[in-house]
């Protein structure tokens, strides 16, 4: 029996959990001599009085009829194209139109192996579909209790003095499997937990080297196998640093995908400050913050860079900040609730899920600066519906290079002195001549109303005495506010 081509997001309903519901009185009565009936599982419930209701089948349906176009002729091709669609089984309603289920549809389920229910008088089929729909709920709740009490399991391993052997052996008991750290040569590092099946080690650490193969240049970052039963599956850890999880289990269950997600995200931040004497220094950087020091002090101890400030908006999870960092290189990542700092020395690709502004890369002395441009091209980012945009300096052929600094910024302090008292209208004006005058993007990216851009734009045109409807102004403001 194929499976459901698209099964719905709610958890399936295995058939012995239907059978096993008093309140239905359904009995199986035709086409599983063999097969247990908690393998048989049901994603929804369909009603059809067709005569050949394949074309509207989507596969995994427990499907209902009372047989108003069966005849004994006909029950054996009817069943076969049930099964040819994909149909988890039939449920045959013995009222109004048949008083006992046809021997002929029985002889035929147990030909082509389609499980067959006898729904009674007194269950209508809507107490069928409503029973259903009740069972996947209570479905769906347990495995919401599974994965967050996985979750809690999770993060307090995390948290005790060996917290990479301890998420391990937490992840091998909530999976009821075996759990291993691989070293970028493929080496067991960390391993715990039970073999579901005989080869199931040698067939994880070869599963592993999919995803981190020598010399590949994009390799997956997850892959997934089965052997003797058992479910392989590795996942290449954040950090560029060549560590893979692998996991091993039996059988799998409702929100084990997601548990092993949590899992990655915590080994890949709690391996990173381990790899090398970088992380050492950068660590030592924020205890000599701590401790009083400058920032140009504790600055070299971050190392040369160069360093990219990068400003995020996205993610929905309790470790979206941790995980951004990770897929960006770093576990320097900070954030207010809203926006995520991250501090990378790593090139800046875009994240899915993610609306990333990226500064230049700079020396540790200029990260103040980058901050405000990553700041900047966050604002752009979101006016403009990008993924990434990065801070762009004018090329060494620029206009601008023409013009000595200290000229620049005498006419820039000079040129914008009127409103230069006010930040508002200084990176109003900035923002709105960065997007071409679009009133709309400059109010998303100030996240502020478009009347109010009106006004401020208004009131700078004011107090510059300048008509900003004027190519030529535009570029002397922008090229003054390139040098304040």
């Amino acid at each position: 029996m194929p499976e459901p081509s698209a099964p719905p997001p709610t958890p399936p309903v295995s058939l012995a959990a239907l059978l096993a519901d008093g309140s239905l009185g359904l009995r199986l009565i035709a086409g599983l001599p063999d097969a247990p009936a908690e393998r048989v599982a049901v994603h929804w419930v369909h009603t059809s009085e067709m005569a050949d209701p394949y074309p509207y089948l989507l596969g995994g349906e427990l499907l209902l009829t009372a047989g108003v176009q069966l005849t004994d002729a006909h029950a054996d091709t009817y069943v076969r194209r049930v099964v040819e669609a994909g149909a988890a089984a039939l449920g045959f309603g013995v009222a109004p139109v048949y008083d006992t289920v046809p021997d002929s549809l029985v002889e035929a389920c147990d030909r082509h192996g389609l499980p067959l229910l006898e729904i009674p008088r007194r269950t209508p089929f809507t107490t069928v579909a409503r029973g259903v729909w009740r069972l996947m709920a209570e479905a769906r709740h347990r495995e919401l209790r599974r994965v967050t009490e996985a979750q809690q399991g999770l993060a307090a391993a995390a948290a005790r003095p060996d917290p990479v052997p301890a998420v391990l052996r937490q992840l091998a008991v909530r999976l009821g499997g075996r759990a291993v750290l691989f070293a970028p040569d493929g080496a067991e590092l960390h391993a715990t937990g039970r073999d579901p099946a005989p080869g199931s080690r040698t067939a994880l650490a070869r599963l592993a080297r999919v995803v981190n193969p020598p010399g590949a240049a994009s390799p997956p970052t997850s892959a997934t196998d089965t052997l003797g039963g058992a479910r392989l599956a590795a996942y290449a850890l954040g950090g560029g640093q060549g560590l893979v999880l692998g996991v091993a289990a039996g059988s799998r269950e409702a929100g084990d995908h997601t548990v092993t997600g949590v899992a990655v995200v915590l080994l890949s931040l709690l391996t990173a400050p381990h790899q090398g004497a970088a992380e050492a220094g950068r660590s030592a950087a924020l205890v000599r913050l701590l401790l009083g020091a400058t920032p140009s002090e504790a600055a070299p101890l971050l190392g040369p860079g160069p360093w990219t400030v990068v400003h995020a908006h996205g993610g929905d999870t309790p470790f979206a900040a941790s995980a951004l960092a990770a897929a960006l290189g770093s576990a320097l990542a900070e954030t207010d609730g809203a926006t995520v700092r991250v501090l990378t020395d790593r090139p800046v690709t875009a994240q899915p899920g993610w609306t990333l502004g990226a500064s230049a890369a700079v020396g540790p002395a200029a990260l103040a600066e980058a901050d405000t441009q990553a700041e900047r091209a966050l604002r752009h980012a979101e006016a403009t519906r990008a993924d990434l945009v990065h801070h762009r300096e004018p090329g060494p052929d620029a206009l601008t290079a023409l013009v000595p600094p200290e000229e620049a910024a005498a006419h820039a302090r000079a040129r914008l002195a009127p409103i230069a008292g006010s930040a508002a209208l200084t990176e109003t004006l900035r923002t709105w001549l960065s997007l071409h005058g679009s009133w709309d993007r400059t109010a998303v990216a100030l996240t502020v109303h478009r009347n109010t851009v009106r006004h401020r734009i208004a009131r700078c045109a004011a107090l510059l005495n300048a008509d900003l409807d004027e190519a030529d102004v535009r570029m002397d403001l922008w090229f003054a506010l390139r040098r304040l």
